[in-house]
């Protein structure tokens, strides 16, 4: 198992195995998608030529597959309210996900998304936690402890207001995250998807044992 990554001083590790750090109990996590599934861009993913995974995050979702988690992504993609796309081709970009995903053996239960622009004062655009809330409404789960990954301040911020444990992975954004610091105070740093994959199996044999 790789540990988690620290920003914290020599000798204080990120977190603790257990429930402590957000080891689920419920065996669904959640990630957001660019910069923790694909790469980002300050331009927008706007079409499926534009979609681009990142090594080793499809295999790493199989792994939480076949470890027995569910996996739901919950996503901003304002690109909808700004009219860089439409939603015919948001859905071809998740279409090219889930059929990347299933060639290694992976797939995802639900993919949340908000629509909205900035200024339209919506309850689901993340740092607000409302796609948290229709996650646990769909279903039927606590969110408490439940393990949300995310590689920007607003993920985790999400995260932690809807009861769930922030997980910051260091792909995409999430050098500048953990740089700026300020993090929820539960936050758990890992290196990459593939490093929280190793998590869960780990947790899940320790459930079995």
């Amino acid at each position: 198992m790789i540990k988690p990554v620290s920003n914290k001083p020599a000798g204080k590790p990120a977190g603790k195995t257990g429930a402590s750090s957000g080891m689920p109990r419920n065996r669904l996590i959640i990630l957001d998608r660019d910069g923790v599934i694909n790469q980002d861009s300050p331009e927008f993913v706007k079409s499926p030529d534009e979609w681009i995974p990142l090594p080793g995050a499809l295999e790493a979702i199989a792994r939480m597959n076949q470890a027995g988690y569910r996996v739901v992504i919950a996503t901003n993609q304002s690109g909808l309210g700004r009219g860089l796309f439409d939603a015919a081709t948001l859905n071809a970009i998740h279409i090219k996900l889930k059929t990347q995903l299933a060639k290694v053996g992976g797939t995802v239960d639900a993919i949340f998304i908000c629509p909205h622009a900035p200024d339209d004062e919506c309850d689901c655009r993340k740092p607000l936690p409302g796609l948290f809330y229709s996650i646990a409404q769909r279903f039927d789960i606590d969110l408490a402890g439940l393990p949300a990954v995310g590689d920007s301040a607003r993920d985790l911020q999400a995260a932690y207001t809807a009861g769930c444990t922030p997980w910051l992975v260091l792909t995409g954004n999430g050098l500048k995250t953990q740089a700026q610091g300020n993090l929820p105070p539960t936050t758990v740093v890992w290196e990459s998807l593939t490093a929280v994959a190793e998590a869960l199996e780990t947790a899940n044999l320790a459930e079995e044992h």
